[in-house]
């Protein structure tokens, strides 16, 4: 049982719920009322760190478990933690700058890649070996 990668998604959700926990916060230091999602580009910045993170769950949770199952629970929860940090590094960054979401941005995709690319080598020695 991938125990690790257990814990690691939990912490996933918590920062998200911290993530999403932002976005009514900023909506009233910024005065942008719901429904609006536009209007204060510091409210607009918190706001899209939120989607984003939302855009990407789908992606990355898939992919993290499928290497926890096909390769190693460890190796996935290390890649899961370098995740979060890549997504908090992207938080503090955007919420900054616009222009500063790149670096941020750019790891949680390389985590990405990398789970993927595990995965994928994983299931199919797995099923080379009859498995």
């Amino acid at each position: 049982m991938p125990h690790y990668t257990a814990l690691v998604t939990t912490l996933v959700i918590l920062f998200y719920f911290y993530v999403g926990y932002r976005v009514p916060l900023a909506r009233r230091k910024f005065g942008v009322k719901a429904p609006a999602t536009t209007g204060n580009p510091d409210f607009e910045r918190v706001f899209r760190v939120h989607m984003n993170m939302l855009e990407w769950m789908p992606i990355f949770l898939p992919l993290l478990w499928l290497f926890a199952f096909y390769v190693s629970d460890i190796g996935a929860a290390v890649l899961g933690l370098a995740w979060i940090a890549a997504r908090a590094f992207y938080m503090v960054s955007y919420s900054q700058a616009a222009d500063k979401r790149g670096p941020g941005f750019g790891l949680q995709v390389m985590v990405c890649l990398v789970l993927l690319i595990g995965a994928v080598a994983g299931i199919v020695g797995h099923i080379a070996h009859g498995g």
